[in-house]
């Protein structure tokens, strides 16, 4: 495991432009806290409207020679970016840990190593961008397709994961040949900055990778309606990516937004109980459950229902909380008090219409000073209650009986969400029928969580549109051009006479 003195190294300030690290002009400080502890990891000056033009401005410089640069050229910038990550994965790790409360064996076994991997595979992606074939569609005429970077994108990314959310904006951006301007959420800028820095030591050109950490007022919203940026990935809650939505269609900029989620969790009756069990408890707790893919919703046929339950809360009573830079430790805090009273709000609320079977509660003793919350399960729950249907992000799994398969699938898909499933059954035609009928981009059958950076990550209705990750995320950084050569070198063709003239 890294550790380094993160004041010493981000002396120079939080934003990284065209290349270097320089202090945020807002005149406004913003601390970025250990939720373990409360204790201060690192003060810094936010980004103002400035800082922001100053950032894309040198996007725009960078622009025209890194678009202009073959895909092998692009394609080894990457896979010596991946290098240099991989050699950082220990400070990587460590710093992620300390701003968010992950605990190190997550940041370490999932996040690293999934950020290295992503960026192996788009340096592999940038050069096997897709197209239809060239050919004589119209009997007279070649036409292909070409795809061409769009310009400047600027892009915003949440705190639950900042190093795979920066990546996961940044890397299809310039594989695809644009250059960017990322906002990172101001409680979480370590790694995101560390990111733009590997990419600098990777031989990547100055401004190519911009870092602005300021604001949503004021950084987002200005980098979101900036007239030099032509694209708008967004990363964030349903709530903000509605104004998100609303600034970007003003200027008529390409946008892609991955919104909120309320994953259920859909078990029949002829489940392996302990593996739904086993996989309900993962799949809720992993990020302390700051995940919007994360179990929220467990739908659990009748004859399983009690036994899944009792089960579930066993196992959620044996998780350890504790000190996040700890290996042994399971689960951390959330990533701040605010968002763990948030949390805490919603299980209070839940107890004047359903039953806490387990947790609810901060913990005492040494963890009295961190966001800590305890594994929640909550029971009984109607369907349109709050708990059921808006999204905690915290450490909180509700469970629901069901009777028939139409039910369940019909319980499952009553949100306004999209996001992420899965449904659970040793019979392939049940869960033949669950991978059509959940309304979700991602549908897992007997496991619920695992990604892979080969395959596209993005939802359905509130919870977005648009997809991270996999080739088809080329489709929303590219431009499509069609280009057409005439064949015949006919002067006066048939289909002129439809405007002029005659046969």
């Amino acid at each position: 495991m890294g550790s380094f003195q993160v004041k010493d190294r981000f002396a120079d300030g939080a934003q990284y432009i065209d290349g270097r690290l320089r202090t945020g002009t807002s005149g406004r400080s913003h601390t970025v806290v250990n939720p373990a502890t409360g204790e201060e990891v690192l003060s810094y000056e936010l980004a103002s409207a400035a800082d922001v033009d100053e950032a894309v401005a040198a996007a725009r410089r960078a622009f025209p020679a890194w678009s202009a640069a073959t895909p092998a050229e692009r394609s080894d910038a990457l896979h010596q970016l991946a290098a240099v990550l991989a050699a950082q994965a220990g400070d990587l790790a460590y710093a992620e840990s300390l701003q968010c409360g992950k605990p190190i064996k997550l940041a370490t076994e999932f996040d690293v190593p999934g950020t290295i991997d992503n960026t192996a595979f788009f340096a592999g992606a940038a050069r096997h961008l897709q197209g239809q074939a060239a050919a004589e569609y119209s009997g007279d005429h070649t036409s292909y397709v070409r795809r061409e970077a769009i310009g400047v994108v600027g892009s915003i990314a949440p705190w639950n994961y900042p190093l795979q959310m920066a990546a996961w904006k940044i890397l299809p951006a310039v594989a695809a040949g644009n250059t960017i301007v990322l906002k990172p959420a101001e409680l979480t800028p370590l790694t995101s900055l560390m990111f733009a820095q590997a990419a600098t030591e990777a031989g990547i050109p100055d401004g190519v990778i911009n870092i602005v950490t300021g604001a949503g007022r004021d950084a987002g919203e200005h980098l979101v309606g900036h007239p030099d940026v032509a694209m708008t990935s967004f990363t964030g809650s349903t709530a903000v990516g509605k104004r998100v939505a609303e600034i970007a269609t003003a200027t008529v900029k390409r946008l892609h937004l991955e919104l909120g989620g309320k994953a259920p969790f859909l078990v029949f009756d002829d489940a392996d109980p302990e593996a739904a069990a086993h996989g309900a408890v993962a799949a809720s707790l992993i990020n302390t459950g700051q995940d919007c893919t994360a179990a929220t919703r467990a739908y659990v046929q009748r004859p399983l229902y009690e036994a899944f339950t009792a089960r579930v809360a066993e196992l959620m009573e044996g998780v350890r909380l504790g000190d996040p830079l700890d290996p042994a430790t399971d689960l951390g805090p959330l990533v701040s008090h605010a968002q763990r009273d948030r949390v805490a709000g919603f299980v209070e609320r839940a107890r004047g219409y359903a039953t806490v079977a387990t947790g609810g509660g901060v913990p005492g003793g040494a963890l009295a000073d961190g966001a800590y919350y305890r594994p929640t399960l909550i029971t009984g729950a109607p369907q349109d209650s709050e708990i059921v249907q808006s999204e905690v992000f915290g450490p909180v799994l509700v469970v629901l009986p069901f009777d028939t398969d139409d039910e369940g699938i019909a319980l499952a898909n009553d949100t306004p969400y999209g996001l992420a499933a899965s449904a659970w059954s040793r019979d392939v035609y049940r869960t033949g029928r669950a991978t059509r009928e959940l309304r979700a981009g991602c549908v897992w059958i007997n496991d619920h969580i695992p990604i892979i950076s080969e395959m596209p990550h993005g939802g359905y209705g509130a919870s977005g549109f648009g997809k991270d990750m996999s080739s088809y995320s080329f489709e929303e950084y590219t431009q499509v051009k069609h280009v057409m050569y005439d064949n015949t070198a006919v002067a006066a063709k048939d289909w002129h006479r439809t405007i002029f003239g005659d046969r």
